[in-house]
């Protein structure tokens, strides 16, 4: 019979993923993850089997938990489809302002990720094109919405503007995380709602 686990694997994944999102792939070390976690070195690697997998994992579930925060606030048809990308933006903003450990920004690990790893690790690459789908997906339909009932009235087509949003988005968190301040941030989101409106 298997000996149960006696740690909390998810809570694990959890502190794992903010390590990596704090330090990255390549800067993270072993100690680092076994001190967020609490695991010694042969649990992490019996549970994870190597550094890789354990950033792979961390990732998936990062990207799966935004992703998720998204359609939140895109799904919610109690408001105009326009006002939905409007909350989103403005949700990006209170999450790289409101939330700051150490008065800094730790950005966004998708995008990290993507300047750090995509081009030479492939795993990584899939799972950030997965995602990147999900989002244009969601932004897309809600634009869509809004294109149809005017609360968008730009004469790009839903696509378009969607792959402009999640790239305005991506440009927000690393503004945010390079020193920008409040009012900065929120003057690209502010922007980037007058040419969905024009």
């Amino acid at each position: 019979m298997a000996r149960p686990r006696q740690f909390d694997e998810e809570r694990a994944l959890d502190a794992a993923m903010r390590t990596f999102w704090e330090y990255g792939y390549e800067a993270a070390s072993t100690q680092d993850l076994c001190d967020a976690t609490g695991l010694g070195r042969s649990s992490i690697y019996n549970t994870f089997r190597s550094k890789r997998e354990l950033f792979a994992r961390s990732l998936a579930r990062y990207l799966d938990t935004m992703a998720d925060a998204q359609e939140a606030v895109l799904d919610d048809v109690s408001r105009p489809p326009g006002e939905r990308v409007r909350a989103l933006l403005d949700k990006i903003v209170a999450d790289e302002f409101d939330h700051r450990p150490d008065g800094r920004s730790l950005g966004c690990l998708a995008v990290n990720s993507t300047v750090e790893l995509a081009a030479r690790e492939p795993e990584v690459a899939r799972l950030l094109d997965r995602d990147a789908a999900r989002r244009l997906r969601s932004l897309s339909g809600v634009i869509a919405a809004g294109l149809r009932d005017g609360s968008i009235t730009s004469g790009r087509g839903p696509d378009a503007l969607a792959r402009y949003v999640n790239a305005v988005i991506g440009g927000m968190r690393i503004a945010a995380q390079g020193g920008a301040d409040r009012a900065a941030v929120q003057t690209v989101a502010d922007t980037a709602l007058d040419a969905l409106v024009r």
